[in-house]
């Protein structure tokens, strides 16, 4: 599952530094630049992207602005396989991986995930779901009542 990425790999002002040019952008008009694993912390693409080309061994540093992903090659180290590391950056299922069955996915669901029951309503009006937030049930019986007035 997932869908690949398309990139075009381009060579730098040197050959040290490699670019990437996607067809997705992955920080919106943001420049970030990750010199180590431990500073890409999170899910943002850009940070996931150049935690995966740090930790290849193969890149002392990665800039990622809008589409565009510039590293520079670590000394010793060839371009092999970097465009691979940006392609499957949303491939979450590759070929010959067997996908959890629904009891696998079931059994791994917190008991407390389990939708919680409507409260009854204190005043004999609709019962009350604790899942929607209170302002909203506000705002529906404010609705209710001015469109009770129009119609009596």
């Amino acid at each position: 599952m997932g869908q690949p990425v398309a990139v075009e790999q381009k060579v730098g002002g040197t050959s040290a530094i490699i670019r990437f040019e996607t067809n997705r952008s992955l920080t919106g008009m943001g420049h970030e630049r990750f010199t180590s694993a431990a500073e890409a912390k999170g899910t943002r693409p850009a940070a996931v992207v150049a935690r995966r080309l740090l930790e290849s061994g193969q890149v002392s540093w990665v800039h990622v602005y809008g589409n565009i992903v510039t590293v520079q090659l670590s000394s010793g180290a060839t371009q092999s396989g970097l465009d691979t590391i940006v392609r499957d950056l949303y491939q979450y299922w590759k070929p010959g991986m067997t996908p959890p069955s629904v009891e696998e996915l079931m059994a791994q669901m917190p008991a407390e995930a389990a939708p919680a029951a409507a409260a009854p309503s204190a005043d004999g009006g609709p019962s009350l779901d604790p899942r929607v937030p209170a302002h909203l049930w506000e705002r529906s019986r404010l609705g209710r009542e001015r469109w009770k007035a129009k119609q009596g």
